[in-house]
C-alpha cells in the first residue's frame, strides 16, 4: 500500500466518522443543454404534417401536429404557424404514382365473352383511399417526398420561409410473452406482511412508437436535420388502456428530446452538501 493510498483511506475514514454529526443539505441545480440546431435565422416554425401508419385507432398525423405545436408555443421562441395539417401520406402517394414509384392496382384481364373495356358502363369516379401503412417497409415507399426540394420550397414561400417540421410516425400494437419479475406479497410467521420478487410467465400487450422528425429549411427546401426515436410500452393482460392514452404516454417521453433540438433546455437535479 502506497503512502498516497493510505492517506486517502484515512481521509475517507475521518469523513465517514464526522458524518455522524454532520448535516446534509440538498441543493437544487439546473444544467443547461445547448440546442442541436441553430435556429437564429428563423422567426417562424411550421409543423406541417407527417406520414403515419400502424394502428388506425389513432390519427397519428393530426395528434402529433397538435401536440408539437402546443409544446412549441410555450417552450420555444419561434412563432408557431397555425395552418391546415397536410395529408402528407396522400400527397406522397400521388407523387409516387406520377413518378411510377408506387404502382396502382392492375386491371384484371378480359374474360372470354366479356365486352371490351370501352363498351363497359363506366362507374363514377371514386376518391382514392388513404395509403395503408403498417410497417417500416411500407413507409420506405413514401420517403422520396422529403427529398423533393421544390415541394418544400414552395411551402416555405407560402408561409414566409419558416423552419418546417415533418417526418414519419409509426404507432403499432405489439404483443409479447415471457418471464417478468413481480413483487409477491405474503406473511411471515409473526403475521407481518412481506414482499418478495418472483418470476412469472406473462403475456402482455402494448404499443411501439417510432417517430422520425425531419427539419427542413423553408428558404431552400433542403433537410438540415433529422432524428429517429423508438419507445415502447407494455401492459398486463387485465389492464385495458386506450390506444390514444398510450400514444400520449410515449410522446411525453420524446417531447423533451424534440424540443432540445430547437432551444436550450435545462435538466433539473439536486446536489448534496455537507455542513
Amino acid at each position: 500500500m502506497t503512502a498516497r493510498s493510505a492517506a486517502a483511506i484515512v481521509s475517507l475514514g475521518l469523513l465517514c466518522g464526522a458524518g455522524a454529526c454532520t448535516n446534509f443539505y440538498e441543493i437544487p441545480i439546473e444544467t443547461p443543454i445547448q440546442p442541436k440546431l441553430d435556429v437564429s435565422a428563423f422567426q417562424r416554425i411550421l409543423v406541417v404534417g407527417f406520414i403515419t401508419g400502424g394502428t388506425e385507432d389513432v390519427d397519428a398525423n393530426l395528434e402529433t401536429v397538435r401536440l408539437l405545436r402546443s409544446q412549441l408555443r410555450s417552450k420555444s421562441n419561434l412563432r408557431v404557424i397555425e395552418a391546415e395539417v397536410l395529408p402528407l401520406a396522400e400527397i406522397a402517394a400521388g407523387q409516387g404514382r406520377s413518378a411510377g414509384e408506387i404502382t396502382p392496382v392492375a386491371h384484371l384481364p378480359q374474360q372470354e365473352g366479356q365486352q371490351p373495356a370501352a363498351q363497359q358502363p363506366q362507374d363514377p369516379p371514386q376518391q382514392q383511399d388513404s395509403p395503408r401503412i403498417r410497417t417500416e417497409k411500407d413507409l420506405e415507399r413514401y420517403q422520396s417526398i422529403f427529398a423533393d426540394v421544390a415541394f418544400w420550397k414552395k411551402i416555405g414561400e407560402e408561409y414566409q420561409n419558416p423552419l418546417i417540421v415533418t417526418g414519419t410516425v409509426l404507432f403499432t400494437p405489439q404483443q409479447t410473452s415471457g418471464f417478468v419479475t413481480r413483487n409477491q406479497e405474503g406473511w411471515d410467521n409473526l403475521g407481518r406482511r412481506t414482499t418478495a420478487p418472483v418470476r412469472v410467465w406473462m403475456e402482455r400487450k402494448g404499443f411501439i412508437l417510432s417517430p422520425k422528425f425531419i427539419f427542413i429549411d423553408g428558404r431552400t427546401g433542403t433537410t438540415i436535420h433529422s432524428e429517429t426515436f423508438r419507445e415502447e410500452i407494455l401492459y398486463e393482460p387485465r389492464q385495458n388502456t386506450p390506444a390514444l392514452s398510450s400514444y400520449f404516454d410515449l410522446m411525453d417521453r420524446l417531447v423533451p428530446s424534440f424540443l432540445g433540438s430547437l432551444s436550450a433546455q435545462k435538466i433539473r437535479g439536486t446536489r448534496v452538501l455537507l455542513r
